[in-house]
C-alpha cells in the first residue's frame, strides 16, 4: 500500500485508536460510520457476507474520511490475504492464531521479499494501478501495512512472547469470548482469570513495542481497557449498534 496508514502513525506515537466491526456489506453504511470520527473500521470476511469487490468500495469510502480500513480474513489463506492487501486495506486481522508456524505463514503471505513471499503486481489499487510504482511498492507496502493477530486460546497466550519476536507482527487482538471458552468459563469475560491474562499480554507486548486490543460493549469498558494499556480499541459491531438503537425505541413505545 502506497497511501498513508492513519492508525499506524497514531499507534507509533503510543496513542490509542478507536474502531468498530463492520458486518454489513455496504459502502453507504461504512461511509456513515467513517464520518463519526472513528480511527479504523474492521471489514469482516470471517463472519460477514462480504465480497472483495464490495470490500474495495468500502475501503475507498473509509479512506475518503481518513479512516483506516482493516480486513479480517477467515483464515490463514494465501489468496485471501493477498486479495485483502491488493485492494488497499491498511492491515489484515487473522483469527485463531496459536503457534509460531501460523505466524510464519501470515508473514510469508502478507509481506513482499525479503520479509515474505507475497505475490507482486503493481496493477492493483494498493499499487496505484501503475507500473510506475513497481520499484517502490514492495518496500512501502512492507513498512506501511499492519499485521494483527487474534489471541483466542490459552495456547496462543502461552506463545505471546514468541509471537512478539516477529517484527512483522504489530498488534495482538484478544478475543475475550473465545478465550473464556478456552478457560472453560464461557461468556465470563470479566472473570479475574481473563483480566489477568489481558494485563499480562499488555505487559509482555509493551516490552517489544507491540500493541494490544480487544472489543468493548460500553464506554466504561473502552475507558477501562485504555487505562490498563490497550491501544487498539474496538467498540461493538455495526449490526448490533443499529438493531439495538431501534430496539430501545420500540421497547420504550410498547411499555
Amino acid at each position: 500500500m502506497l497511501k498513508k496508514n492513519y492508525i499506524k502513525e497514531k499507534l507509533s506515537n503510543k496513542k490509542p485508536v478507536i474502531g468498530t466491526w463492520s458486518i454489513i456489506p455496504s459502502t453507504i453504511v461504512v461511509d456513515i460510520l467513517s464520518n463519526s470520527g472513528l480511527d479504523f473500521i474492521i471489514l469482516d470476511r470471517e463472519h460477514g457476507p462480504l465480497t472483495f469487490e464490495t470490500a474495495q468500495e468500502m475501503i475507498i469510502a473509509c479512506e475518503s474520511n481518513s479512516v483506516s480500513p482493516i480486513i479480517r480474513v477467515g483464515d490463514i489463506i494465501k489468496a485471501d490475504i493477498q486479495n485483502a492487501l491488493d485492494i488497499g486495506s491498511h492491515g489484515i486481522q487473522i483469527p485463531n492464531v496459536e503457534n509460531t508456524d501460523d505466524v510464519k505463514k501470515i508473514i510469508k503471505f502478507s509481506k513482499f521479499p525479503p520479509n515474505g513471499d507475497r505475490g507482486f503486481s503493481p496493477f492493483t489499487r494498493a499499487g496505484g494501478y501503475s507500473i510506475e510504482n513497481a520499484k517502490n511498492l514492495m518496500n512501502k507496502a512492507n513498512n506501511n501495512t499492519l499485521n494483527i493477530i487474534n489471541i483466542e486460546s490459552i495456547k496462543a497466550f502461552e506463545n505471546i512472547e514468541n509471537f512478539c519476536k516477529f517484527k512483522e507482527v504489530d498488534i495482538f487482538f484478544i478475543g475475550l469470548f473465545d478465550l473464556s471458552k478456552s478457560l472453560n468459563i464461557p461468556g465470563q469475560i470479566e472473570d479475574k482469570q481473563i483480566i489477568n491474562i489481558v494485563k499480562e499480554i499488555v505487559k509482555i507486548a509493551d516490552k517489544y513495542n507491540k500493541h494490544v486490543g480487544t472489543i468493548s460493549n460500553s464506554i466504561e469498558k473502552i475507558n477501562y481497557y485504555k487505562d490498563i494499556g490497550l491501544r487498539y480499541l474496538v467498540h461493538l459491531v455495526d449490526c448490533e449498534m443499529l438493531r439495538d438503537s431501534y430496539s430501545k425505541i420500540v421497547k420504550s413505545i410498547n411499555k
